[in-house]
């Protein structure tokens, strides 16, 4: 029966020593612990120094919470609309995140000083959404400013009353909207009758001349293309009447076609008499 007992008892230790090595030669698959990301904001291609950030300018890169730098913006509509128009301070390559030190919001102290061209001058005017392309411009873009004019004066022809005539070609927008320089957005449920101010770079000349289309009519903006070159400026002064917009205008005053009354002659002896009808 000790015997018996014995040998149980060995049997008993073999088999969970065998357990033992078992479980230490085949460990148990580790858990997998699953890494929460973010969304962040960064830099959609290489963005130079002094560019002026637009919509196409950022992407959104996935992150692991872990490893966001302090100060990475997660991405949402309000933080992009706190980033578009802000200067980048250093050269961001593809795909960077972008952080508080790359960057220099409007409304920022320094800020219009910094994105200034050396000479230049910030000068801003009041267009309304439709004059100003339907909220389409954004800062770094190169516009024209046309001015449309009423002339008041009776003696002036009615085809030449209304008048229009581009101010100011290829100047560069560095601001717009108070909202924007301040980081926001408007909270107005009805937009369309608010004015934008957009703030644009000209010379010391060209603000004159801003400030005096200021007071003469309604201001517009035409946005140029990206390869239209850099001449800024008045180019030309050529100016577009109404009459050479509307033909119903421009038909008011054109001398009218006289259409011959009918005649005949009369004929007596040597005399000729000629009878209109």
């Amino acid at each position: 029966m000790l015997r018996t007992l014995l040998f149980l008892l060995m049997a008993a230790g073999l088999l969970g020593f065998s357990a033992t090595a078992w479980v230490y030669m085949h460990p148990a698959a580790p858990v997998a612990v699953e890494i929460q990301k973010v969304n962040v904001l960064a830099a959609a291609g290489t963005l130079r120094a002094g560019t002026l950030l637009k919509p196409d300018d950022l992407e959104t890169k996935e992150v692991p919470e872990g490893e966001v730098p302090a100060g990475a913006r997660r991405d949402s509509p309000q933080a992009r609309s706190e980033l578009f128009g802000a200067m980048v301070r250093q050269t961001l390559l593809a795909h960077q995140m972008i952080l508080p030190a790359d960057v220099m919001r409007p409304g920022d102290h320094g800020f219009l000083a910094a994105v200034l061209t050396p000479g230049k001058r910030a000068t801003s005017v009041g267009v309304d959404a439709v004059s100003g392309t339907a909220g389409l411009i954004w800062p770094g873009d190169h516009v024209d400013l046309i001015l449309t004019q009423q002339i008041d004066d009776p003696a002036v022809p009615i085809g030449r009353r209304f008048a229009g005539e581009t101010v100011l070609k290829d100047v560069r927008v560095i601001a717009i909207d108070q909202q924007l320089v301040q980081g926001g957005t408007s909270t107005s449920a009805d937009t369309s009758q608010q004015s934008r101010t957009v703030t644009l770079e000209v010379s010391p000349e060209d603000a004159e001349k801003v400030a005096v289309a200021v007071r003469l009519g309604r201001l517009g903006l035409a946005v140029r293309p990206v390869d239209s070159g850099k001449a800024a400026g008045l180019q030309d002064h050529a100016v577009t009447y109404s009459q050479d917009v509307s033909s119903a205008i421009g038909n008011m005053h054109r001398p009218s076609e006289t259409v011959a009354a009918p005649s005949m002659h009369v004929f007596s002896g040597v005399n000729d008499r000629e009878y209109k009808f």
